[in-house]
């Protein structure tokens, strides 16, 4: 028999839709995600493959994107991740070490949501191509 709460979580992981995936914290199954996004300097931009080297870092959701293509006239690149507890606290740690700037929360909101759009306007492109 099932119990309403098992009806409570089948409907909502029906509910959620792949853009709801992009959000600050993300539930996926009852595993609460979150992110993180750095500002890495032009000089420092090979220590982004140093950094991925680690284990545990490795195995977070990595994504990065030049700010340029994000509309914004600075010389970095933009290095989320989104993943684990464990996996943020580490790759905070290495970004101290690596001296990756970690946006404040205004800057990682804005920075998340240009992402968000890129991303959208790439999806409704590959759309009006195979759709």
């Amino acid at each position: 028999m099932r119990t309403a709460i098992y009806e409570k979580k089948k409907w909502a992981i029906n509910f959620i839709k792949p853009w709801m995936l992009l959000r600050k914290k993300t539930l996926i199954g009852d595993v609460i995600m979150t992110y993180v996004i750095f500002e890495v300097k032009q000089e420092h931009h090979g220590k982004i493959n140093e950094m991925l080297k680690d284990e545990i870092v490795n195995r977070q959701s990595i994504l990065t994107r030049d700010a340029h293509a994000l509309g914004i006239e600075k010389d970095v690149t933009y290095f989320k991740i989104e993943g684990s507890a464990e996996g943020l606290k580490r790759a905070k740690e290495l970004a101290k070490e690596y001296k990756f700037k970690k946006l404040n929360q205004k800057e990682n909101k804005m920075i998340n949501q240009k992402i968000i759009e890129e991303e959208d306007s790439a999806a409704d492109g590959m759309g009006m191509i195979f759709g």
